[in-house]
C-alpha cells in the first residue's frame, strides 16, 4: 500500500501528469474505509482460496470473497468509482485483481462463485478503467496468464494455460458508466427535491 501512495507523488518531477492526484484529501477516509475490506476479502482473498491447505480455510475464504464481491456489485451500481464519483487508487488496487479474475482466479484459485463478466456493474467499471488513456497497454493477458499457470508447479504441474474466455475482448467493448453516472445523479436530485 505504501509503494502506491509513493507512486502517487514522490515522483511528480518524472511524471506526464504530475497534477494527477489519485489519493485526494477529500477521499481519504472513503478509500480506508473500502480498502478495509477490498484488500482482505477479494485482493488477498483471491490467494487465500487458492492457496487453502483445507476445505475449511478454503470454504472460510470463498465465503468473504463471495460476499465482498456482492457488496462491490452494489456498490459499483449506485456510484462511478469505489470511493465515490472520483478515480482513486484503491481503484487501481481494485482493478488490478479484477483483469485477472475470469482468466486466472476463477479457474486457478477456485473463485468460481461469481465473475466479473456476469457482474453488470464490475464489467462496466473495469471497462471503463481499461479504457482510460494509457491503461489498455499495460494489460498483457497472455503474459498474465502464463505467469500464474506456469509459476506454481504445486498447482499446475504441466504448466498448462487454458484459452480461456477472451475476457480482454469484453472490456474493449463500450461500458455505460457515463450514461449510469447520469441517471444515478437525476435519481438523487428527484429524491432530494
Amino acid at each position: 500500500a505504501e509503494i502506491i501512495q509513493m507512486l502517487n507523488s514522490e515522483f511528480n518531477h518524472l511524471a506526464k501528469y504530475p497534477n494527477l492526484d489519485l489519493a485526494p484529501k477529500d477521499l481519504e477516509d472513503a478509500m480506508a474505509e473500502v480498502d478495509k475490506w477490498v484488500y482482505p476479502d477479494i485482493n488477498n482473498g483471491v490467494y487465500r482460496c487458492g492457496f487453502a491447505k483445507s476445505q475449511k480455510a478454503y470454504d472460510k475464504a470463498i465465503d468473504e470473497l463471495t460476499e465482498a464481491f456482492d457488496k462491490l456489485e452494489a456498490l459499483l451500481s449506485k456510484q462511478r468509482f469505489v470511493a465515490g464519483d472520483q478515480f482513486t487508487l484503491s481503484d487501481i488496487r481494485l482493478f488490478v485483481t479484477l483483469i485477472r479474475f475470469d482468466e486466472v482466479y476463477i479457474v486457478y484459485f477456485k473463485t468460481n462463485t461469481r465473475s466479473v463478466a456476469t457482474s453488470p456493474a464490475l464489467l462496466n467499471y473495469c471497462r471503463e478503467i481499461y479504457q482510460m488513456p494509457g491503461v489498455k497497454e499495460t494489460v498483457n493477458m497472455a503474459q498474465i496468464k502464463y505467469h500464474y499457470y506456469c509459476s506454481h508447479p504445486d498447482l499446475n504441474k504441466y504448466s498448462i494455460v487454458p484459452r480461456g474466455p477472451d475476457f480482454e475482448r469484453l472490456l474493449k467493448m463500450p461500458h455505460d458508466r457515463d450514461n449510469a453516472d447520469a441517471a444515478r445523479k437525476r435519481k438523487l436530485s428527484l429524491e432530494s427535491e
